[in-house]
């Protein structure tokens, strides 16, 4: 199993089936904070979801289309951070990442985010990432600006969160920028 040690306390690690059970305990007690900015939590009503959600990432990581990771600070998942997409012949990845809402304001995010910049830069040797974020999330926009991504655009009506359509502000960062 792909595990990154980011911190002493802190490690990213390729999502593994023994995951889902922390995942929907997250869920169970963070859905309507998790509803806020993403679609799926309504429709996390079990282990289940998560097994086949664990599944399908372990199957695209296998073809290299991404990489799915846990976030675990003191031996505890805290949520998930990912290349949601890999494009080998763009040599572009695109990160996306969700926090329990009790761990946030720890650079828990933030230090991942990183972890997955080095990996995309240094071992996968891509030349583009981008991290899509609602305009309305302040937090993961300023998280993408704190580590040197550049506001590329907005795209109008580009997600519908649980009934409310919501523009994305797309932030890259660029091999050449650094």
């Amino acid at each position: 199993m792909f595990t990154r040690q980011v911190t002493e306390d802190l490690a990213i690690a390729l999502v593994q089936p023994s995951f889902a059970k922390n995942y929907y305990e997250i869920v169970c007690r963070e859905r309507e904070y998790l509803s806020h900015w993403l679609a799926w939590p309504p429709h996390a009503n079990g282990e289940a979801f998560f097994e086949t959600f664990v599944k399908s990432a372990l199957h695209d990581y296998a073809e290299g289309k991404s990489l799915t990771c846990a976030m675990v600070y003191q031996d505890e998942i805290v949520g998930n951070i990912s290349f949601n997409s890999i494009n080998h012949e763009l040599k572009k990845v695109e990160i996306g990442y969700w926090l329990s809402e009790s761990f946030q304001g720890k650079g828990i995010a933030s230090r991942c985010v990183q972890a997955l910049i080095d990996i995309a830069f240094q071992e996968l040797e891509m030349e583009k990432i981008q991290i899509a974020a609602a305009t309305e999330n302040l937090p993961s926009r300023k998280l993408a600006e704190r580590l040197g991504f550049v506001l590329e655009g907005i795209i109008t009506r580009n997600e519908n969160l649980n009934g409310r359509v919501v523009d994305h502000a797309i932030y890259g960062l660029s091999v050449s920028r650094l």
